[in-house]
């Protein structure tokens, strides 16, 4: 039976739907697992895994931005979304070694750099830019990312807490195999499909090149982390600070003509934006550190005899996101087609909303102990609703308002938003507590007070951007 979604598209969409699920089913086993990991079974203190989880979690947005660049001037797409499946697979069996922890973060992060822009622009060259067919296609890949991030939690997530740890991050190793496996043996159909006719045939010197940069990736790792003992707590912010700087250089000689005041409108209106983006996504990304740390102290998670593992929390956001994500998107329509119209900043806002009402719950819980468990499915489907407000609407933005000239590098500055964010999140815990602070009240404060903010400027915003 084929789903409505998939009529009239390309063969090829089938085989990058399951290729990014069982992706994204490796990367949220991982990322379900860590802290816990890390707490639990490496005797880490939760201020240190929470700081580990920072890091990876913001470099992982921060490597596409190199991913993309090696993919558009050298590699291609496709050599690069293979080569980033196999260091991946690297990386996760190296996780099943507890003396490789570092090793197989710093892989995993490198080869989800290759992966994750290059799959997602390859999809895109199946379509002509007006073909009405695209934004279907695009729904049901993104069905593919919720479905496996589901899956994660439930299976790898269970796995590892509840038999054993090594054994959960082998899964996730077996997950981008059988990714990366059907990838390949449906080549002849990715090729057949892409428009640009970039995509071409495997030869031995393709797979020679592959092997070697995948190897390549070990050493290289090695190095990094010799510098991050150097440079002690400061690594992160010097490794964003110079793929900024090499971002906007190579930008910069790309296009030289002088920009327009409209464009320069337009960059300043994404820029505001991805101001209020780092607020929103250093609260929400609190589910995989300090919401996993409150559900394991916290939530009575005993149903009978049986108790439930913390990972499956985690699949509450993808499962919430497969249901109500067309829901909120009929919504969108209705509402942009009426006279109560709401500008990106206004729907932004509203993400922003739901996210402080999230953690406003939490303030009154987060006393007692033994909570119902169906206090935190609250928090998560608020936190849901405010993420499907925000992020499709964001991204939506970049890519409509942004310069053609400058897409790229805007994109890549929401992305680094998201970055930054990830890595805010993870520290966060230990900042607040040095200020004496309690965690989810100042979420609460900064969530709601980012939303208000936003819809007092929201009007300034729609003028900078549409006034001539």
């Amino acid at each position: 039976m084929q789903f409505n979604l998939t009529k009239g598209q390309p063969r090829a969409l089938i085989s990058l739907f399951f290729t990014e699920m069982w992706e994204r089913f490796s990367y949220y086993g991982m990322r379900a697992l860590l802290v816990l990991y890390l707490v639990q079974s490496q005797e880490y203190s939760e201020f240190e895994a929470l700081n580990i989880y920072a890091i990876y979690t913001g470099l992982v947005y921060v490597t596409p931005v190199f991913g993309g660049f090696l993919a558009d001037r050298f590699l291609g797409y496709n050599k690069a979304i293979i080569i980033g499946g196999m260091v991946m697979i690297l990386g996760h069996l190296m996780m099943a070694l507890p003396d490789y922890l570092y090793l197989a973060m710093g892989l995993l992060i490198i080869g989800n750099g290759f992966f994750k822009p290059n799959i997602s622009t390859l999809l895109g060259k199946f379509y002509s830019e007006d073909d009405p067919k695209r934004d279907a296609g695009f729904s049901f890949f993104y069905v593919g990312i919720n479905l496996g991030a589901f899956m994660a939690p439930l299976i790898i997530g269970f796995v590892g807490e509840t038999i054993d740890w090594h054994l959960g991050f082998s899964l996730a190793a077996f997950g981008m195999l059988l990714g990366l496996i059907q990838y390949v043996f449906n080549q002849e159909k990715i090729i057949r499909a892409d428009l640009s006719r970039q995509t071409k045939k495997m030869q031995i010197q393709d797979w020679l090149q592959i092997i070697f940069i995948s190897f390549i990736t070990i050493p290289f790792v090695f190095l990094c982390i010799e510098l991050h003992q150097l440079f002690k707590n400061y690594s992160f912010q010097i490794f964003i600070a110079i793929i900024i700087f090499l971002t906007l250089k190579m930008t910069l000689q790309r296009n030289t003509e002088k920009l327009s005041m409209a464009e320069v409108k337009k960059i300043t209106y994404i820029s505001v934006l991805s101001i209020f983006v780092i607020f929103f996504w250093m609260g929400f990304e609190q589910a995989g550190g300090s919401l996993t740390i409150f559900a394991s102290n916290n939530i009575d998670r005993q149903i009978g005899v049986y108790e439930i593992p913390v990972t499956f929390f985690q699949s509450i956001n993808p499962l919430i996101i497969i249901f109500l994500g067309p829901v909120i998107a009929n919504f969108w329509l209705k509402v942009d087609s009426s006279s109560n119209k709401l500008s990106t900043p206004q729907k932004m806002g509203l993400g922003l909303l739901f996210l402080g009402l999230g953690f406003l719950l939490l303030v009154f819980i987060k006393d007692q102990i033994n909570i119902s468990f169906s206090w935190l499915i609250l928090v998560y489907f608020l936190h849901t609703v405010g993420e499907l407000c925000l992020s499709p609407i964001g991204l939506s933005m970049v890519s409509k308002v942004s310069p053609k000239k400058m897409a790229s590098l805007l994109m890549g500055l929401w992305f680094l938003s998201a970055a930054a964010a990830n890595y805010v999140a993870g520290r966060l815990p230990e900042m607040v507590t040095n200020f004496d602070w309690d965690l989810f009240i100042f979420l609460t404060l900064t969530s709601i007070i980012s939303a208000v903010i936003l819809f007092l400027i929201a009007p300034l915003l729609e003028k900078l951007l549409y006034q001539k």
